[in-house]
């Protein structure tokens, strides 16, 4: 609602919900196709600079951290969290397992032989 005092002191209300169902039939009305929603089909046309297949795959492929499990080990494992479990566990047993090696310096084969 908005007020408007004119010179002669009368005070004139204006209804804006009543202004803009008057300006109504003056707006621009939006098609359907200018909406953001999918149609049920498309036409080539649609696509002016045309269709191409698998266009962000190697794009996906170098940024994502998805792999891809043989039958044979999925089927191994009931979710996500068991595959994690194991492999974490597997990483944590290498790191165990795995010591430096040492040089031989030749003594060990010198107390053999002598």
């Amino acid at each position: 609602m908005v007020a408007h005092t004119e010179e002669d002191e009368t005070v004139r209300i204006i209804s804006v919900a009543l202004r803009a169902k008057e300006n109504e039939k003056y707006m621009k009305k939006v098609k359907q196709t200018d909406r953001d929603e999918l149609r049920p089909e498309y036409k080539q046309s649609d696509f002016p600079e045309g269709l191409v297949r698998g266009k962000y795959a190697k794009r996906l492929r170098e940024s994502s951290n998805i792999v891809v499990l043989k039958a044979e080990v999925a089927q191994a494992f009931p979710n996500e969290e068991a595959v994690n479990s194991a492999l974490l566990s597997l990483i944590e047993l290498a790191q165990k397992t795995t010591r430096p090696t040492r040089r031989s310096t030749g003594s060990s084969k010198k107390l053999r032989a002598g």
